[in-house]
């Protein structure tokens, strides 16, 4: 699970084009990162990954799954000298982790793990205040919209209707080119959901103009329309030119890939 886990990570940073947001190709609109600063990052919280796994397996309630996750984000930062590279990726990945190992018994949908997360630890997730230092906590609260918290309570379900749907259509749509299938359901996920991260730096009017332009790429037939990348990097040229970066919609492309392995294997 934890080979998955940092498999899924990669994959979401080795995703191009992905409007603002940090590649191989460019740091989108990121001073403080690249994509060297994402590899480190997620192998030096990968061991967590596995520490959470066996967590699940034995009953852990949230105060020792946060403990973990604590440890994960301590590790990513002296790894990154201090840069928050994969905070959010360690909540979501992390939690589904657990529920992997509390499910281990039995064959799952990756929609059942999704869901499983918010059947064990939602009321305790739900019940736990906003970080009051993180720029998403201080956007959820000054927005009213639920962040990444509130997603992870409810079981996924941005994931579980939009995320896992996208990404099998896009391997329908371009199965030699799973890189393609990725900006796919990336796309899909930014037209629907309240990115805090995009709140905290274009507030209101810059999450509009992110969900419209993924949405119009979407509508226009996503990775089946020609001239696809021309208008994925069209955009991404606009978030970075905004200083836009979706990294809510980043852990929740690298939460789909995980819960996408429970059943493809890989």
């Amino acid at each position: 699970m934890a080979h998955h886990a940092h498999d899924a990570l990669i994959a979401e940073l080795e995703t191009w084009p992905k409007p603002g947001l940090v590649s191989p190709v460019d740091s989108g609109s990121h001073d403080d990162m690249d994509a060297a600063t994402l590899r480190a990052s997620a192998a030096a919280i990968r061991p967590f990954f596995a520490d959470l796994v066996v967590a699940g397996a034995r009953g852990a309630a949230m105060p020792e799954l946060r403990a973990i996750g604590l440890r994960a984000e301590e590790a990513m930062m002296a790894a990154t000298g201090g840069v928050n590279a994969h905070r959010g990726a360690i909540f979501s990945l992390g939690l589904v982790c657990a529920a992997a190992g509390a499910n281990s018994g039995g064959v799952r949908s990756a929609e059942a793990y999704a869901l499983a997360v918010g059947q064990l630890w939602g009321d305790a997730i739900a019940r736990a205040p906003a970080s009051p230092t993180s720029h998403g906590g201080r956007a959820a609260r000054r927005y009213g919209v639920g962040g990444a918290s509130a997603e992870a309570a409810a079981g996924f379900p941005t994931i579980r209707a939009t995320g896992l749907p996208a990404l099998r259509l896009g391997r329908a749509r371009a199965p030699a080119d799973p890189t393609a299938a990725r900006v796919d359901c990336f796309f899909a996920l930014l037209a629907v959901v309240d990115d805090t991260n995009l709140l905290h730096r274009g507030g209101a009017d810059g999450l509009s103009a992110a969900r419209a332009a993924a949405a119009a790429f979407v509508t226009a037939g996503g990775i089946a329309a020609a001239g696809w990348r021309d208008r994925a990097l069209d955009v991404h040229r606009a978030f970075v030119a905004a200083r836009l970066s979706p990294g809510g919609c980043a852990d929740l492309l690298a939460t789909t890939l995980f819960l996408d392995t429970f059943e493809t294997g890989s």
